[in-house]
This record gives structure tokens, sequence and C-alpha cells, in this order.
């Protein structure tokens, strides 16, 4: 499975006073199995840019093919899109709404017509870690952790393809934005699914994901491996984001004399890099 965007654009209120150019000519591909981080700052665009993946936003310029189709097409099914391309919104626990949690994780699945959508809502339940003790509980009893596991499990039981994620963790403590992090990615591996993290956390998405695409005013402004990214952390400060803390200390370390590796984007990396250079 892949998604391709060609030339798209997209203007809110067009015509109008209010009108403004959330993306301009954006082109990318993202090719099936991939874990892509998805940054900028706020009004950069990201929001807006996942929301055309799955045809809840179309594009006012330029196209979108899902696995080489046209998703503007006159024969093609945006609920077919819909059932492919899951999209988990931001602070997605304002979505439960069902009696108690298997009920509501059962949802998507009966609407699209899935057989067995009761077995297809328990696998997934297991999948971010829910067992059968959560099966008849009120969503509404659980804490934000567990809210936000159920209502990615919602998604992931109508089997998507691809998992995009509006900042997942937002509002979370720490352990509970590893745990939900660390679910993520065991499912985008076990499963090959291809996964798109919106995130604001320059550590969540140097440790997760594969490559970075960095949003500035309706752009692309770079596209490449976390590594790659990472290098240009002046020019990302320049446009109100950062690098991973660990970037800064091997860069300083650097430059009081230390012949470290200055690529490293996480703990991991930096301490192997730094073990590295004391041997020597």
């Amino acid at each position: 499975m892949s998604i391709k965007i060609k030339n798209v654009n997209y203007t809110y209120a067009e015509g109008t006073a209010y009108e403004m150019h959330a993306l301009k000519d954006i082109n990318l591909e993202i090719p099936d199995g991939q874990f892509v981080g998805l940054i900028g700052h706020t009004g950069s665009g990201k929001s807006t840019l996942v929301q055309h993946l799955n045809g809840l936003i179309h594009a006012t310029g330029g196209r979108i093919y899902f696995n080489g189709r046209d998703i503007y097409g006159e024969n093609f099914s945006m609920k077919e899109l819909r059932s492919k391309v899951g999209l988990v919104f931001q602070y997605p626990e304002h979505q439960l709404f069902e009696i108690d949690v298997l009920t509501d994780v059962s949802f998507g699945p009966k609407n699209l017509g899935f057989p067995e959508a009761e077995e297809k809502a328990k696998e997934a339940l297991r999948m971010v870690g829910m067992g059968e003790e959560y099966y008849r509980r009120s969503p509404f009893e659980l804490s934000g952790g567990q809210k936000r596991r159920v209502a990615i499990a919602g998604v992931l039981a109508m089997e998507p393809q691809m998992l995009i994620l509006d900042e997942p963790t937002a509002g979370l403590d720490p352990k509970g934005r590893d745990e939900i992090l660390d679910q993520i990615s065991r499912l985008q591996k076990e499963r090959g699914i291809t996964v798109v993290l919106v995130s604001h956390s320059m550590e969540d998405v140097a440790r997760y994901v594969d490559r970075i695409i960095v949003m500035n005013q309706g752009q692309v402004r770079f596209d490449g491996t976390p590594k790659e990214v990472f290098r240009h952390f002046r020019e990302l400060e320049e446009i109100g984001l950062a690098a991973p803390q660990v970037t800064y200390l091997m860069q300083e370390l650097k430059e009081k004399g230390a012949d470290v590796d200055t690529d490293a984007t996480t703990v991991e990396e930096a301490a192997d890099a730094i073990e590295n250079w004391l041997r020597k």
C-alpha cells in the first residue's frame, strides 16, 4: 500500500477575506510499511495534511493516489479509503461514546459490515494491551492512557493498512506516553502497517520513526531519516523547532574536543558514542 501526494494545495475559506493557504505544492510518497514522523510548529499544516490522506479534506489543487488510484476519481470509494487509512485524532478519547469498551471498539468494524466484528474488536484490544477485564467497563471510567488505547483499538479493529496518529500522547504523563508509543511501534513491526505519527516531541520521533517530514508554513522543509533531519538543528530552530536534547549534548562535547559521533539522536545512541570515545 502506498500513498502519493502530487502538487497538493489547500486553501481555507477560499475566495473570502479569511482566505489562508494551509498547504502549498506538497509532493510526497509514503510507501508500504514505513514509520513516518510528521513534525512542525502549530499552524505549519501537519493536521491539515494528514486529514487529506483519508479524504476528510478535499484538496483545492493537486491529486492524491492510494495504491495508484486517484482518490478524487469518479469510481473511487471514500468509504473504502477510510477503512484502509485509519485516523486517530488528538484527544481521541472524545470519540468514545458506547456503553462499554467492547461495544465501542466493535462499532467501526460493524459499521463497515465486517463479519465477526466483536472478534476483531477483541483482537484490537489485545494489541493495545487491554485484556478481558476491560470489555464490560464503561470507557468513561478509564484513565487517560487507557481511554487513548481504547480509541486506538477502535481504529485498529477496522484493520487499516495505514494508521495516522495526530499527537496520540498529548496530555499523557511520561509513563502513559511511552506505553502508547511502545505499543504502536510493536504493532507497526508485527503487522507491517504504515504509521504516520504527528508529534511535537523530537525525542519521540527520534526514537521510533524511520523517516521525518518537517512542515513549515504549509510546505515540506525537510524530509529524511532522523539523523539527516536533525543535522539541520540550527535551521529547525529558525522555524520554531529543535533537535532532541542529546543532539545538543553531543554537539557541545564535540566543541569541547571530544571525538564523538554528533549524529546520535537517542539516549542509547549517545551512550554508545560516548563509550566508544572513552575507549579510544
